[in-house]
């Protein structure tokens, strides 16, 4: 029997839809926000990884483009991409570029430096991307905007070619919010028992 799809199942579209607008208009990237901090309480406030299991569009849209588009080989996802030192060595990585974008984002602020208007794919690679600003905001919010699309973008592409080389939904086994997302649930379930 087929089971009944529900509104959270075409998150998918959120997705998808965040990376073309960010195409044309830079500023939608300040929406990415929400993938950021609805996670992040979910875990506070729930103790569940419930965002990453039902809600979390990134992960529907690999695993549709994996398994329905047969876009992946269906391998199983190596041992060493699992495990802590890799996925924790991942999120500090992460950070680290998160926090010097917040540091780009404040230079802009303080005028000790002027707008970038590229986005950086695999924090190396720069692409120009000034025609998806229209100059109707602060520069700061600007700079914020393309850092944080470089951010969303690069991390798509290591999910789709994971995906690609393993299992649709590889990328969730490193994925920074997720391992986020499960230290804070450990943390507040070991609150828990010991209240």
């Amino acid at each position: 029997m087929k089971q009944k799809k529900k509104w959270s199942d075409y998150l998918w579209i959120v997705s998808a839809l965040y990376l073309v607008l960010g195409f044309f208009n830079i500023m939608f990237a300040w929406i990415g926000l929400l993938c950021f901090f609805i996670p992040l309480l979910i875990a506070i406030f729930g103790g569940s990884k419930a965002y990453c299991n039902r809600y979390c569009g990134r992960g529907q849209l690999l695993y549709l483009l994996g398994k329905r588009f047969k876009l992946s080989k269906q391998r199983n996802t190596p041992r060493w991409m699992k495990s802590k030192w890799f996925r924790y060595g991942f999120l500090l990585f992460f950070l680290t570029m998160f926090g010097t974008m917040l540091y780009t984002t404040y230079l802009v602020f303080s005028e000790t430096r002027g707008l970038r208007q590229v986005v950086k794919l695999f924090w190396t690679f720069q692409l120009p991307w000034n025609f998806a600003y229209h100059g109707s905001t602060p520069l700061w919010a600007a700079q914020f905007a393309f850092g944080f699309y470089s951010l969303m973008l690069t991390s798509t592409l290591l999910g789709s070619i994971t995906m690609f080389l393993f299992k649709p939904r590889s990328w969730c086994v490193y994925c920074p919010m997720g391992t986020m997302t499960q230290c804070i649930c450990k943390v507040k379930n070991s609150r828990e028992i010991k209240e």
